[in-house]
């Protein structure tokens, strides 16, 4: 009875209180699954990075026509091999921006993955676990750098998606769960008091005094998780940080270097996050399922669109000595198939988790290095196969997490942040 009592009152207290303009319904999916707690305070490993970028490339890139060409191959499609500024490293025509920064960055051409469906395959990429497997529903990598690197007492969340679905913290709770940014354009419009400053500082005065009576009658933990709750939404609403968010604040120069796609925008909205100090970052660009015309939507859209954000996050970054405190991984959930599919009016490539390639820049990875070797049709790893756990593992070890660590679940079942038989890829870590 007095859960429920409890339970009810802390609704009347939110309806109350968002009625009267101090929060703004949330459409972010962070504000309403605050945590009821603090983050501990963490203990990482020896590491110089701050902050993760992930621009995910949702659908599955091709990778012989983009990290690992094949110009001599049946497949080899309509695209040409450029150098890079990394001697002895080629990549494609169509990312040339790219290839100018390949010095600051490692390319994994050996990945070798097991789930060749899009739901499946994205799961798997961002948790490293298999959907269904043992009943859990696992934290994402974004989940894991929150939980692990995140900062008990910032007033921003420590995982941000921006533009794309959203793996989130699974067992891990709440807390880690992260801010969902749809249209980098809009940022978070609900962080904004609907009533001015005076007015908003006395209803949230009138919420500490409602907290505090209610303590006073029942003394019960749970009312401290509801004050932390609403607490750190008022500390998010009122902080300098949250600026981070407004695009707006940018110079026209600035945003012409980054692109005006949606995606460019979020990747420009990344670099202003990690400024900050967010501990991950998540970026998508969709439209990678190219079963058919896959060289005209490429060359025409989705690479240039890659590059121009992808290069311009990089570029800043380093501009702004930044560059070595942040890991920017470039990946989908699988590649496609080396061979040249006939189905339709335009030839298109098919899904393909066997061998595929993906891109790392920035602090921690050794620069101008390629890991991996597929053959000569770009069909088999016959030399530095990664896994999606020593895909985890390279990441975890990068940015100071103990990839072995257990965390437990709500029933107080420990489970790995990386599962057994997985080893890092040495050969990429700085």
């Amino acid at each position: 009875m007095f859960s429920q009592a409890l339970q009810e009152k802390s609704r009347r207290d939110f309806l109350k209180l968002t009625s009267m303009g101090v929060f703004a319904a949330s459409s972010t999916g962070w504000l309403n699954v605050l945590a009821n707690a603090a983050a501990e305070t963490k203990t990482p490993l020896k590491s110089k990075v701050k902050s993760v970028v992930l621009l995910w490339q949702a659908g599955g890139p091709s990778h012989k026509d983009s990290w690992d060409l094949k110009p001599e191959s049946k497949g080899a499609g309509e695209f040409k091999p450029i150098d890079t500024s990394a001697p002895g490293i080629q990549i494609s025509e169509h990312l040339p921006k790219l290839a100018k920064l390949m010095n600051h960055g490692a390319i994994i051409r050996g990945m070798s993955t097991a789930e060749g469906a899009h739901a499946r395959a994205s799961y798997n990429m961002h948790t490293g676990y298999r959907e269904g497997q043992g009943g859990i529903t696992y934290p994402s990598i974004g989940a894991h750098v929150s939980h692990e690197l995140g900062k008990k007492d910032f007033p921003l969340p420590n995982y941000v998606t921006i533009g794309g679905r959203s793996y989130g913290s699974g067992f891990l709770g709440p807390k880690d769960q992260p801010l969902i940014i749809t249209d980098p354009n809009r940022g978070v419009e609900d962080l904004k008091p609907v009533v001015g400053s005076g007015q908003f500082d006395k209803r949230v005065s009138l919420l500490e005094d409602m907290e505090k009576a209610f303590y006073h009658t029942y003394q019960a933990d749970n009312i401290n998780d509801h004050k932390t709750t609403y607490g750190r939404a008022v500390t998010m609403m009122q902080s300098k940080e949250a600026k981070a968010f407004d695009l707006s604040q940018e110079s026209s120069s600035t945003k012409a270097t980054y692109g005006s796609d949606n995606f460019q925008l979020g990747c420009l909205m990344a670099r202003r996050l990690v400024e900050v100090g967010i501990p991950f970052i998540e970026v998508s660009i969709g439209g990678w399922d190219t079963h058919q015309d896959n060289f005209g939507r490429l060359k025409n859209a989705l690479l240039p669109k890659l590059d121009g954000g992808a290069a311009a996050l990089i570029g800043d970054l380093k501009e702004r000595g930044l560059l070595e405190s942040t890991l920017v991984i470039i990946m989908g959930e699988f590649g496609r198939t080396p061979n040249i599919n006939t189905r339709g009016n335009l030839p298109g490539r098919d899904h393909y988790p066997r061998a595929w390639s993906l891109g790392m820049f920035g602090g921690g990875v050794k620069g101008g290095v390629v890991h991996g070797r597929t053959d000569k049709e770009g069909a088999v790893v016959e030399e530095g196969k990664t896994t999606s756990l020593d895909f985890m593992a390279t990441v975890c070890k990068i940015v100071g997490i103990d990839y072995t660590k257990e965390n437990e679940t709500s029933t107080k079942r420990p489970v790995r942040i990386v599962d057994k038989g997985a080893k890092p890829v040495d050969a990429i870590i700085a």
